[in-house]
């Protein structure tokens, strides 16, 4: 897969129609509760000492803040099936290496898609326009690459497996 059209976040199709249902929660239902609970609280008198109207509207931020991160996210998506399994690192691929003699296991695409991975998920996301990502994106498994870390060292990177993410 080449680099996304739009540079919108990679997503599956499932993890879209996951997104795509927290917002719906969100923007709708939850939203409608978190308003339900501040007039509650508002009725209850004083709001300068009114904890639960304070932690409510707290929770109301919060939820507009999701909501509007949802939006941009899947306004901007690219949605398609997993990349082919060729062995090629690319976007959407979960990628196994050794670096700097250390193993990591990570999925290469944007970071916003890290929200998208199933809960519970120890795998972590590194961007592609990142250091590592940039250096490895488009090399195959069983291939080193020296790549200069943020900090200005060369790390070494051994692509040990390339896998298409099924999330």
């Amino acid at each position: 897969m080449a680099a996304t059209e739009n540079n919108g976040a990679w997503l599956t199709q499932d993890a879209y129609d996951r997104l795509k249902e927290e917002l719906d929660h969100l923007s709708g239902p939850y939203r409608q509760e978190i308003v339900e609970r501040i007039a509650a609280a508002r009725d209850e008198g004083d709001l300068r000492e009114n904890g639960g109207y304070h932690a409510a509207r707290d929770e109301q931020g919060k939820n507009e803040a999701r909501i509007k991160q949802l939006t941009h996210l899947l306004e901007n998506a690219n949605v398609g099936e997993a990349p082919s399994d060729d062995g090629v690192v690319a976007l959407g691929m979960v990628i196994e290496a050794e670096i700097a003699g250390r193993p990591m296991k990570f999925l290469l695409g944007s970071r916003e898609v890290e929200s998208t991975l199933p809960e519970g998920s120890d795998l972590k996301v590194f961007s592609e326009k990142s250091p590592m990502g940039a250096a490895i994106l488009g090399h195959k498994q069983g291939e080193e690459v020296t790549y200069q870390a943020p900090n200005g060292n060369d790390l070494v990177a051994k692509i040990i497996s390339v896998t298409p993410f099924q999330g």
